[in-house]
């Protein structure tokens, strides 16, 4: 029989269990199951409670068990190895491992099943024979009699090898079938059937039956591995910095973990910040690291209490050499994982999967990652609060803002806002729709959307929102309240106003008032407006989805902030804290002046990443004077000689003729999430933490026992 070659490099190996049909369990019934699973499988423990006898005889009830123990264990736990993907060929004997995922009775003598297995081509197996109590007859019983869904060992010979449009990627393997033989049985009582989710409890059986779930989770290393390629060549080196570390006031909330010393305790480190310093003054010029940090901050559907990051620093290096290598760390992916694999949408979900092995399904459409030619867009915190209203724009959003109260009638601005003297700031939103746009269907549109703001938008002491929608059939447009003056001075056309010259039937004008103060924080109430009306607009069909990536850095921070009661900050009595961390150098040398005379106008030397309104990450140059980080802890921020003692190491490291240098730090779940067009990182995380930052699936955080206290000389505070 001929043979047709295989790529080994395309055909992976057969060994890992997968599946690959989207199935899930009912979720009532698996819940009811569930509590009765433990006590049946209590009535079924082979081990009864009996202890062996002081003197050492064995009873032969216990050799009984021993013996029914040893035939349990030999039934599922011996099996042949699988087979390499070399050996694929047609005509040859091979094993595979994998699940039993579907299988289809043509009559009593011909039977056909699906062997689902980890990133490789389908299996599709058949088992057939015409001599009765044959061993062919045998292996077809065993297949019948095996529960879906469960864990085997196939051997047969290779029928046929189906490749692909691209050549040598094998698609499909033909197996005829000789022996099939359960690693463990796929019990009845889960019930799989399509569409229906596994609760958070079961976060196996939902890695196991989601195809997206599984995919993402099972790119992700692929990512991390071109990384890390892609930073060798720019000469980073790989270097591990301990989780143990100490309590010290960079800015977020940590996790204490209690020792058996009285009154001493670790914390998980926010950041290897500290550490990754001290290796530029230990002489390591590029260091690198996938690092896990820990922040007790109030989560969201991009954070986690747990996260891994990408944490990077060089040495004589400024922001401008740390960019740079962002960005050919970043630029290189989309070609790396075309290589291997497309994006899949299939409804409304789009999510990635391996070329080899793949079929399109009915609906399926192919995406692919487009390219991210460098070096990106930047912009200055000023202007992305000033033209987006937030400081991680969303550049795939097509209308921006744009300052309109010197246009304004002073009788509409003391309509929307009682602040004396405001800012008024808008924007112009204009659907996309095949036919034209329908007044009708977009006033419903607003309608909802202004029913369904947030509390802090609709009811902001500022004044609210005010949404016109223009019609040229009414006087005016539809825009009297802005009276003549104010629709000619919008439309009119002039520097900054261009968006309003040429309005349409149904484009909608969103007016918000603000004080007339310079910007703080990430965002602005018309720039969270203008996200949620995007995002909205995009789920109603309004405006397209857009897959592309728009990637930027946001540069010149201010580099103080005034405190809040959301963040710590550094614990320091001055009334603000330093925006990114207290070891941001300043921005040039009128900023470093500024320190002494007015700090809070001073500019940082600091660097976020963005792409499609997500911070993917932050980076800056670092203070590497010693005398420079002290003065700034202690006579900027005010922090108490105790708060200033917590950084001692770093002085100490920093004193000892420290280089320059910068670093960043790439949110590596985050980035995960964006290149797999997800929302949440807890799509890309195999076991994550719920939003009140509990594991479902092992019950953790738990509860702390008596003796756990008496331990760690810990105890319990008196109610206030």
């Amino acid at each position: 029989m001929a043979q047709l070659r295989v790529s080994s490099r395309r055909l992976c190996s057969l060994s890992c269990p997968s599946l690959r049909r989207s199935t899930t369990a009912h979720l009532g019934r698996q819940l009811q199951t569930t509590a009765s699973c433990s006590s049946r499988f209590q009535s079924r423990r082979l081990i009864h409670s009996q202890t062996t006898p002081i003197d050492g005889a064995v009873s032969d009830s216990q050799r009984a068990v021993g013996q029914q123990l040893r035939e349990e264990w030999s039934k599922y736990s011996q099996f042949p190895n699988a087979s390499q993907a070399s050996e694929f060929v047609e005509g040859k004997k091979v094993t595979v491992h994998g699940f039993l995922s579907r299988r289809r009775v043509k009559h009593s003598k011909l039977v056909f099943a699906d062997v689902q297995v980890d990133n490789g081509p389908a299996i599709q197996i058949t088992s057939s024979f015409s001599v009765a109590d044959s061993p062919e007859h045998a292996a077809a019983k065993a297949l019948r009699a095996i529960t879906l869904h469960s864990p085997v060992s196939v051997t047969g010979t290779v029928v046929k090898l189906h490749g692909s449009a691209e050549g040598d990627a094998v698609t499909r393997i033909d197996l005829d079938m000789e022996s099939i033989q359960p690693l463990n049985a796929f019990p009845k009582d889960i019930i799989v059937s399509d569409g229906v989710q596994f609760p958070p409890t079961l976060r196996h059986l939902q890695i196991r039956f989601s195809d997206p779930l599984r995919s993402r989770l099972l790119v992700r290393p692929q990512i991390a591995f071109q990384l890390r390629q892609t930073l060798d060549t720019l000469g980073f080196k790989e270097i591990e910095t301990p989780i143990l570390f100490k309590s010290t006031p960079e800015g977020a909330r940590e996790f204490l973990v209690p020792t058996r010393r009285p009154g001493l305790a670790y914390a998980l480190p926010q950041s290897p910040q500290q550490y990754k310093q001290m290796l530029m003054a230990s002489g390591i010029l590029r260091y690198f690291q996938f690092a896990r940090c820990f922040r007790d901050e109030d989560l969201r559907a991009d954070r986690q209490p747990e996260f891994t990051q990408l944490d990077l620093e060089m040495s004589f290096a400024t922001g401008q050499d740390v960019m740079r290598a962002v960005e050919a760390l970043v630029s290189q992916l989309p070609a790396a994982l075309n290589a291997q694999l497309s994006m899949v949408k299939r409804g409304d979900d789009v999510y990635p999967v391996f070329k080899q092995g793949r079929k399109l399904a009915d609906g399926d459409r192919d995406l692919s990652w487009p390219s991210l030619p460098a070096p990106f867009m930047r912009l200055t915190y000023q202007e992305a609060m000033s033209r987006f209203g937030v400081d991680k724009p969303d550049l795939r959003i097509p209308f921006e803002i744009r300052q309109v109260d010197q246009v304004l009638p002073s009788e509409f601005i003391g309509k929307i806002s009682g602040i004396e003297n405001p800012v008024v700031d808008a924007f112009r939103f204009r659907p996309e729709v095949e036919g034209g746009n329908d007044l009708e269907s977009t006033s419903e549109f607003i309608g909802d959307f202004m029913k369904n703001l947030p509390t802090a938008l609709a009811r902001n002491p500022d004044g609210e929102p005010v949404v016109l929608m223009f019609n040229s059939k009414k006087p005016l447009g539809g825009l009297s309240s802005l009276g003549f003056e104010g629709v000619e001075g919008l439309t009119s056309g002039a520097p900054g106003l261009e968006a309003f010259q040429d309005l349409e039937d149904g484009d909608i004008l969103v007016f918000q008032a603000r004080e007339n103060k310079p910007f703080q924080g990430g965002s602005t109430a018309l720039g969270t407006v203008r996200s949620l009306m995007y995002q909205s607009a995009v789920s109603r069909g309004l405006l397209p989805r857009d897959f592309s990536f728009k990637f930027l850095w946001v540069i010149d921070f201010p580099l103080f902030t005034p405190d809040n009661a959301a963040d710590p900050g550094q614990g320091g009595q001055a009334g603000f804290s330093a925006t990114h961390h207290p070891f941001t150098a300043p921005l040039t040398d009128a900023d470093v002046e500024l320190l002494a005379t007015d700090p809070m106008k001073a500019r940082g030397d600091h660097y976020d990443l963005v792409v499609n309104g997500v911070e993917l990450g932050g980076g800056s140059r670092r203070i590497h004077l010693a005398k420079m980080q002290e003065y700034v802890m202690r006579e900027i921020l005010k922090m108490t000689g105790k708060g200033v003692g917590q950084f001692s190491h770093l002085l100490e490291a920093l004193r000892a003729g420290c280089p320059p240098h910068a670093g960043f730090a790439l949110g590596f779940d985050r980035l995960v999430a964006v290149f797999t067009h997800t929302e949440s990182v807890r799509d890309v995380i195999a076991f994550p933490k719920s939003m009140k930052g509990e594991d479902l699936t092992v019950k953790s955080p738990g509860l702390i026992t008596k003796e756990e206290l008496e331990t760690y000389h810990l105890a319990f505070a008196e109610k206030k």
